[in-house]
């Protein structure tokens, strides 16, 4: 059965590019969020093996939702996938509980990676 991915990022091109890039590689993309919110409430859903994580949204910015994923789902697979190439929002993100971190903008290979990395 193919893994199944929830992607997290406010901006359709980035979701449709690494929608892509997931599809190519083997994942489901069961669900997609535009904000924190909405990943949250997605991840209770379909309990994705894998979740892609923007950190600067509206509403619920990415590291309140992976701690708050994290607190639903201690098990919650999560890649940061973010513009802020600032040390402190990877180490808050890291902390809070996402897996690993790719920043945009990336290479395809680079996603490939985190993936493999996380789960195999």
């Amino acid at each position: 059965m193919a893994k199944t991915a929830l992607i997290t990022d406010d901006t359709a091109f980035m979701r449709m590019t690494l929608r892509n890039i997931l599809e190519k590689n083997g994942y489901k993309v069961v669900a997609e969020a535009g904000d924190g919110k909405e990943a949250l409430e997605k991840y209770k859903q379909h309990k994705p093996d894998l979740v892609t994580m923007d950190i600067t949204m509206p509403n619920v910015d990415g590291i309140t939702a992976i701690k708050e994923i994290i607190a639903f789902d201690p098990e919650a697979k999560i890649i940061v996938v973010s513009a802020m190439g600032q040390k402190a929002l990877v180490i808050d993100a890291l902390n809070a509980g996402a897996k690993d971190f790719v920043v945009k903008p990336f290479q395809p290979d680079r996603i490939i990676e985190a993936l493999q990395k996380l789960v195999g």
